[in-house]
């Protein structure tokens, strides 16, 4: 049976183009900064293939990226079997790539040092059968369950590749799936739209011992119905992050706001945005979160393949470098590298 998820992805993901962002180049910031990746893709989809050859690639750019996280998007489910176990195919496919890496011959980054899967917790109790076969499939890596559940009345913005319905994490059987995490000490992913932010505060109250983390700052749109209204847009999910930021168990990945979802149409320009440009757009969701959340709960994400529409790796790294370009080591330490080494439990 075809994977309903990853054809939806095939779909709805642009690939990149390079030779438009083979146009820009830079040179690196703070070379020697220790990075950890933690949300990046690995998928082969029809036109669109990012595995172990491209990642390398981009990791090579210069910044020194030391380890990685895999984030589920998907890919390579089984083909046969219990449709709830087939997700475990996934990170059999990435504990292969991460065996491959840890054999020296790729370089010096511990690739998908962490695996974040997917379980469908909406089976409730009867989820413990999926956790345990995505922990022994992970060989020690598997970290987490994202569940995504990004819903928008629109037909012009896509809803996540879950094929949610509107108030996921409110439901009986998600919570009582959700539950189920903590007895296996695995963290949750929560990616959904600004204007579902308030429900990821609703379960953090619901379960204050249940680390999560917020993708890509709570995906703020910019398209659709929210074109042009970028200051309304911001507006609104400022006040839900800043509520948000309340649940000392929530984290922010700080990165994500190159995806075609965000409005900014980057990738419709003659040449790609320089990291300058990039950090002159984007400070005000980086400055907002990092100062209601604090370092040792933000971490910056390349969130590769799907942001490298807007631009390229090093470009990337070298505006997060950038937008704190005057913080405290130590606070760089988190930004960079701590806080994702802690929330993921990474053996480094």
């Amino acid at each position: 049976m075809p994977n309903a998820g990853a054809a939806l992805l095939e779909k709805r993901i642009p690939s990149p183009k390079p030779e438009w962002l083979s146009q820009l180049k830079e040179k690196i910031i703070e070379p020697e900064l220790p990075i950890i990746d933690p949300h990046h893709h690995l998928w082969d989809m029809r036109g669109n293939r990012y595995l172990l050859d491209e990642l390398i690639e981009d990791l090579g750019s210069g910044h020194n990226v030391v380890a990685t996280v895999f984030l589920e998007c998907a890919a390579m489910y089984r083909y046969e079997g219990p449709p709830q176990m087939r997700p475990i195919g996934e990170t059999e496919f990435v504990n292969g790539i991460a065996a491959m890496a840890a054999s020296g011959n790729y370089g010096k980054t511990k690739i998908c040092a962490g695996i974040v899967g997917f379980a469908d917790l909406t089976l409730g109790a009867s989820v413990i059968e999926v956790l345990e076969a995505q922990i022994n499939a992970g060989g020690g890596k598997f970290k987490g369950i994202r569940y995504g559940a990004g819903f928008d009345k629109s037909d012009v913005i896509n809803n996540s590749h879950t094929n949610p319905p509107p108030g996921l994490y409110s439901t009986h059987k998600f919570r009582e799936g959700f539950a189920k995490l903590a007895d296996y000490s695995l963290s949750f992913e929560a990616w959904l739209y600004h204007t579902q932010i308030d429900e990821v505060s609703m379960l953090a109250d619901a379960f204050p011992d249940q680390n999560i983390v917020l993708n890509h700052f709570g995906g703020p749109i910019g398209i659709g119905p929210y074109e042009n209204k970028r200051a309304e847009v911001f507006a609104n999910w400022k006040k839900s992050i800043l509520n948000l930021s309340k649940r000392a168990n929530v984290y922010v990945k700080l990165g994500g706001l190159g995806m075609v979802l965000n409005g900014y149409q980057f990738e419709n320009r003659q040449i790609p945005p320089n990291s300058n440009e990039l950090a002159k757009e984007w400070r005000p969701f980086f400055e907002t979160t990092i100062e209601a959340f604090g370092p040792d709960r933000c971490m910056f994400e390349s969130n590769f393949p799907v942001d490298k529409v807007t631009s390229t790796y090093a470009v990337y790294w070298n505006t997060f470098k950038r937008l704190v370009s005057h913080a405290t080591k130590d606070d760089k330490r988190y930004l960079f590298h701590d806080t994702a080494k802690n929330f993921y439990r990474l053996d480094l």
